[in-house]
């Protein structure tokens, strides 16, 4: 008999008891606004209220489509306090996925800063149906009479929060995934196992009270999540940039003795690109981390040496299956990206569906109690990434070809869908495109597979040039004197940019659907 035992508190009660328990401590932080735990505990309450008096029920969907503010925040986690359902909307999407996204979560309610408000106005007839009577903007432009402003919408509210109980798998957010074709998938996390993945996650990054942690991607991002809860579950500090800016960013560092961040590739290349790195003031930071696309060796080797024990590498999906690489082991084995979090197992599978020995690559797959509940609306899509083993237990496919080593450290090869198949062998272009970075007039690359008579593919450099880059036949030549004889690049196509997702990956199906087109 658990004599002593408790119901265990879910997010909104753990920050609830920072507001009585830490109360003149920093909470929020954005721009010249700060909210001290009894005040954003106390904002969380009233913008719960203000939600139920909407009319709004537990389980209800709510919309985010916030530039980054301090409203933001309140909005997604009162919200949640309410037993509402937070669904963050990626700004930069175009208005047709946007509306794709609110009517597949059934969004019933829906909170814009200024600049989206357009975007709202502009929606399909029967969504603005859905949301009449609940649509907040942000702001101090006159609004109009379809609008509620949210500063009189939120003072007017009780202070006292809705009394609702919440369940541990009820749903707290939907992060729809980054799609650039057709509609992203809706990812739901419930209650417990977000908690769960933000005690995961915390120990494994080093969050702690006293943490001081920059936001500077979209808080709409699942890694500005990481930050968020992280920090908030252990009762720490978290400032949110209105965007990324390396030269604000470290001035940033500083100013604030920034302890935690979380950060994508290409932001950390501009950081140590800029003419004031090396000279800025870093001594604060304690642990940061990157994510959301490849690290190229050259920078995780820069960032080891500044950073030292600060840098942390994560390789996950927003799904919920998670490793990552301590700093204590990350020089010893440059190229992995570490060992699963605590309560997280990771296997490795081949096409038949058979665990591959250690050293094999084949595809990733992980389960645990910090995945997600499912892909909402999408029982296909929960099927196609589901594998079973002899035991009959589920685990997650991520689509994703890795290996592992004997003492279960992960070492990434491609995504299974970039892999190029040329006369029947596999080419994964992440092998190449790590060559091709060696090259000191390489700013960056994109290896994609193009049609090909002899071959049926053949792999082409999509090349971005630092300053005056040699011709494109002499650096073909450079990169196949020292590549595989099968990983031998047909050529090489300079462009001024890649595409890429907020998160820092290279969108390689736009490349192959331009560069298929330009084939035929």
């Amino acid at each position: 008999m658990a004599w002593f035992a408790a119901p265990a508190p879910l997010l909104p009660e753990i920050l609830a008891r920072h507001g009585r328990q830490r109360p003149r401590r920093r909470a929020l932080v954005c721009g010249d606004q700060t909210l001290d735990w009894a005040a954003f505990s106390a904002a969380l309450d009233r913008t719960a209220s203000a939600f139920h008096a909407l009319g709004l029920s537990p389980g209800e969907r709510v919309g985010v489509l916030m530039d980054n503010s301090i409203e933001m925040p309140l909005a997604m986690f009162g919200a949640m306090r309410a037993g509402l359902v937070a669904v963050p909307l990626n700004t930069s999407l175009a208005d047709p996925a946007i509306a794709g996204m609110l009517r597949d979560c059934g969004a019933r309610a829906i909170v814009v800063t200024p600049a989206h408000r357009a975007r709202v106005d502009a929606l399909p007839a029967e969504l603005h149906a859905a949301l009449r009577g609940r649509k907040i903007c942000t702001g101090t432009e006159p609004t109009h009479e379809d609008w509620l402003a949210w500063a009189p919408w939120v003072t007017a509210a009780d202070r006292q929060p809705p009394d609702v109980q919440i369940d541990d798998e009820a749903p707290c957010n939907i992060i729809y995934s980054s799609g650039t074709t057709g509609l992203p998938k809706g990812i739901v996390h419930g209650h417990r196992r977000r908690l769960d993945w933000a005690y995961d996650l915390g120990v494994a990054l080093r969050y702690h009270g006293g943490a001081v942690t920059l936001c500077s991607l979209g808080l709409y991002s699942n890694i500005s999540w990481v930050a968020m809860l992280c920090t908030w579950v252990a009762g720490g500090t978290v400032i949110v940039m209105p965007g990324f800016d390396a030269r604000s960013t470290l001035e940033t560092i500083a100013r604030e003795r920034i302890t935690h961040f979380a950060m994508v590739p290409v932001q950390f290349q501009r950081l140590v690109d800029d003419e004031a790195y090396a000279t800025s003031d870093r001594s604060s930071l304690q642990a940061v981390m990157c994510c959301g696309s490849p690290l190229p060796f050259g920078l995780k080797q820069q960032l080891l040496e500044d950073l030292g024990g600060a840098f942390i590498e994560l390789y996950g999906l927003t799904e919920g299956l998670i490793t990552t690489h301590d700093p204590e082991t990350a020089c010893d084995r440059l190229g992995s990206v570490g060992q699963a979090l605590t309560g997280t197992e990771v296997r490795i599978i081949d096409d038949a569906g058979h665990e591959c020995a250690p050293g094999e690559p084949g595809e990733i797959v992980g389960r645990g109690r910090i995945l997600m509940s499912g892909y909402l609306n999408r029982d296909d899509a929960n099927a196609e990434s589901t594998w079973t083993d002899m035991a009959g237990a589920r685990w997650l496919r991520t689509g994703d070809i890795g290996r592992m080593d004997e003492d279960g450290h992960l070492w990434i090869v491609d995504r299974k869908k970039d892999m190029i198949v040329s006369g029947g062998q596999n080419i994964f272009p992440a092998d190449i495109e790590a060559v091709m970075l060696a090259h000191p007039d390489i700013a960056d690359v994109a290896v994609i597979g193009v049609p090909s008579e002899k071959w049926g593919e053949t792999p082409l450099a999509l090349v971005v040039p630092r300053r005056d880059a040699p011709e494109a036949e002499v650096l073909c030549a450079w990169a196949n004197a020292r590549l595989g004889r099968q990983q031998r690049i047909s050529g090489v196509r300079f462009r001024e940019s890649l595409p890429r997702n907020p998160n820092g990956k290279v969108l390689k199906r736009e490349l192959r659907r331009e560069y298929t087109a330009l084939a035929h």
